[in-house]
Parts: structure tokens; sequence; C-alpha cells
């Protein structure tokens, strides 16, 4: 589809009835906010051109904390109901299409976005549904007659529109009214909206109960993968070298168009690989001027994020560092703390080795440093 598609995580709400501490979008599942899980399925996107979230008042450190370093618009501060939150949200889009998206409803398959961005080419609003599977009836005291089930369906999110008819729908919105979600607000408006297959991983989270089974899910639904970094640099004059994110006196300099910190090149490798998403070079060329000196820090940080964004955990690295000098030993523990700080893991699943090699090769004969790296980490089983 041409044009650009903004992305809009609805998340101002307060419920707590998944739990007295926090709002839900904010729980954690796996370690990361249910917030940042929908944020992670969105920009792994390649048709999502923008992200914006829109939170409650006062929500601000916890968005910060959930969200960390990822690529996202600055935060909308709310309304009072959800309609005023995504009119909040409208206002502030810049593509020409739209997703209107619950936080609560974090595991979006991409399937889901490519059928809803192809309905768009025909219809100016599409949202995705799920068959009713159980049966239906009317309640009281005692329970009543049953309601057929046919051309009935579960409504989802996210819901996706031509951002400027979504938008003048709400504009024509009787404001004394709530609706139930934004495809009412546009048939009401006289927008035909398509609909398109669902998913169950778009059930929405709201009980301890759908917290547990979330967490139970990304357990078995994830494979492991291993993969590996190599790097080499040689020596310059200087005065001193960065190895592991740590600057290390020493009477030499490594050569590189960056920084030339062997370690977190052979590392960040290590960590394309396991996405299969190329290696350094593809994501920082060395003919780019942009990168001259530039901090390997970034390059990691890059790396994680986008292990983070298809979904995955790093379960654990394992670095090797290959030099005759400068010795490593009195290093080790700084450059664990600090490559454990740049993946946000615990330093317990962090390895740093040394070795020599017996004076043979370049390495032995004092002329660079080596470094391989190995990387485990797991990822999501492809959803339809």
């Amino acid at each position: 589809m041409q044009g650009r598609t903004t992305a809009l995580i609805v998340a101002a709400g307060t419920g707590t009835r998944a739990g007295p501490e926090l709002p839900k979008q904010y729980l954690p599942i796996a370690g990361k906010a249910v917030l940042a899980h929908a944020i992670d399925r969105l920009s792994a996107h390649p048709a999502i051109s923008e992200i914006r979230v829109v939170i409650g008042a006062g929500q601000e450190s916890l968005y910060r904390s959930a969200v960390g370093d990822r690529i996202v618009g600055a935060p909308i501060i709310g309304g009072a109901t959800r309609r005023e939150s995504v009119a909040n949200g409208l206002a502030a889009a810049t593509g020409e299409h739209i997703l209107i998206h619950d936080a609560a409803r974090p595991f979006l398959p991409g399937a889901v976005i490519d059928r809803l961005l192809g309905a768009l080419e025909h219809s100016p609003g599409a949202v995705p549904v799920l068959p009713v599977a159980d049966t239906l009836a009317h309640i009281g005291a005692t329970l009543g007659a049953t309601v057929s089930r046919e051309r009935l369906a579960r409504v989802q999110t996210p819901q996706a529109f031509h951002t400027h008819a979504i938008r003048a729908a709400h504009a024509a919105w009787d404001a004394a009214m709530e609706a139930t979600d934004d495809a009412q607000i546009a048939r009401a408006a006289g927008l035909a909206v398509a609909t398109v297959e669902g998913s169950a991983a778009l059930d929405k989270l709201t009980y301890p109960a759908d917290f547990e089974a979330a967490e139970r899910r990304l357990a078995t639904d994830m494979v492991s993968r291993t993969a590996l970094g190599f790097d080499v640099h040689g020596f310059v004059a200087g005065d001193g070298l960065w190895l592991g994110g740590i600057r290390i006196p020493h009477d030499r300099a490594l050569a590189g168009h960056s920084d030339a910190d062997v370690a977190l090149h052979a590392l960040t490798d290590a960590l394309l690989g396991t996405i299969g998403d190329g290696d350094i070079g593809t994501h920082f060329p060395p003919s780019d001027p942009q990168w001259r000196g530039a901090s390997s820090d970034r390059f990691l940080i890059h790396a994680r994020n986008l292990v983070a964004q298809q979904g995955g955990r790093i379960d654990h690295v394992d670095l090797t560092i290959i030099c005759e000098e400068p010795k490593v030993g009195p290093h080790r523990a700084a450059i664990r703390t600090r490559v454990a700080e740049l993946l946000g893991l615990q330093e317990a699943k962090i390895s740093i080795k040394a070795t020599t090699t017996e004076r043979l090769g370049f390495t032995g004969r004092r002329e660079g440093i080596a470094a391989q790296a190995a990387a485990t980490v797991r990822l999501p089983e492809i959803e339809a």
C-alpha cells in the first residue's frame, strides 16, 4: 500500500482487573511490559511508518520505563474516555492510513496487519474478526433463549482506516454518547468497514489468568536460535583502546572506522545472526562517514532492539577475546558488567573469556585483537 501508515496504540487505561499493582499495559510478560510487546510487534512490520502511544495523565514515568529506548513518537496524553483518547491520537497522527490498536492485545501477528492494509485498498476501514464458537443465550435469573451465531463475529483490534475518514467520523460523533470501538464511529458516519480474518493471538489480556496463559504461550511458542560472530582489528599508534564497551589504557589503539571495539562488533554480528538480518556492515556501512569514530555501544543496542522487535529474548551471550595484549583479566568484570547493561541482561547470562594463540598468527605477533562471540535467543514461531 502506498503512503505512510501510523500505528496508534491506545494505552491510557487505569484498569487493574489484571492485578492491583499497575495498569495492565505496564505489567510484565516474559520480562517485558505488555505495551513494549505491542510496540515491538508493530515496529517489526515494514509498512508501519510511525508509532504513537496514547497514555493516561500521570503515567509518564511508567511509559518511559516500559518503552526504554525504542523509537516511538512522543506520548500523547489521553482523555477521560477511550473515544477521547483516540481523538487526541488522531490529531497527532501524520500517516495517510492508521491502525488503532489496544495495548492489551500485544501479540499482533504481522499477517493481520497485511490483511488490514490490503483491505484499505478497497475500503475506507477494515477490522479483524473471528467467528463466535460458543453458544450464545440471554440470561436473567435463569438461562434464557439461545441466540443464533450465524453472521456474528468477535471484533478485534487493530482497526484500520484512511486517517482523514476516521478523523472526520470522530468529529461528527455525538459526544454525549460512548462508542464500543472506532468501527462503530466509522459506521455511524456512513463509512463501509470491511472485515478480515483475525487471530486468536489478539485475544485481549484482562484478568490474571490471561497473563498466566500468555506467559505459558510465549514459553512454548518460541524456538531457540544460536549464531556466531567474529571480528578482527589491527593495532595502530594511540594511547588506549575500546574493548567490550570499556576504555582500556594501552600504548596503542585499534584501527577501525568506528571506535574499533572488536568485542562489541563480534557480539553485534552474533545477535544479528540469530534473526538472519545481515551483519554489522549491512546496518552500519564503513563507507558511511557518519559512523567514523562512532561508539560501538550503538551497534550492539541496535542489534538488541532488532531482536526485541521480533519478539525475541536473549538467553545468553558468550564472548572470547583473543590477544597477547592488553591483558584482559583485570578488565573482565567491568566488561561483563558493561555488556550486561547494554543488553539489559543479568550478568549471569554474560560469559567473558580471554585466550592467546600461543604467539602464533597475527594476534601472537601482537599485531591486533580478534574476538568471537556466540548468542542464544528465543524467537516466536511465525504466526498466521
